[in-house]
């Protein structure tokens, strides 16, 4: 694979079952290393509890603040910055509990895939 350049402005940003809102924006299969998604989060709301099957998650945290749950781990303050790592296979659930939207990159290794995907409730 070349350089190449993925514009925001050529991608549509969808409503999940899981509670929010996400634009992919690197999931090919060009590049089956890593798929990075930009994921948002009204406020007042937490994400379906749910993990995912042979594929690490990280959340690079850009805006809002949240409380986050990862596998046996207490739900921890998250905020701008921050940096959330899942293992493969971990059950996983986040909370805005600010006042605006709350906004992370959400990036997979290996790329995300709906099949990997199992919802926890």
């Amino acid at each position: 694979m070349g350089p190449q350049i993925s514009r925001a402005a050529d991608k549509n940003e969808f409503f999940t079952p899981e509670g929010c809102y996400i634009v992919e924006s690197w999931n090919t299969k060009a590049d089956k290393s890593v798929s990075v998604a930009r994921a948002r989060v009204l406020p007042g709301v937490t994400t379906r509890a749910h993990r995912l099957c042979g594929t690490e998650e990280r959340y690079l945290m850009i805006e809002g603040a949240g409380k986050v749950s990862v596998g046996g781990m207490s739900a921890q303050e998250v905020g701008p910055g921050d940096v959330v790592y899942i293992p493969a296979g971990t059950s996983q659930q986040i909370s805005n509990t600010g006042e605006t939207d709350m906004v992370f990159y959400a990036i997979c290794t290996p790329p995300f895939a709906y099949a990997n995907y199992e919802a926890l409730d």
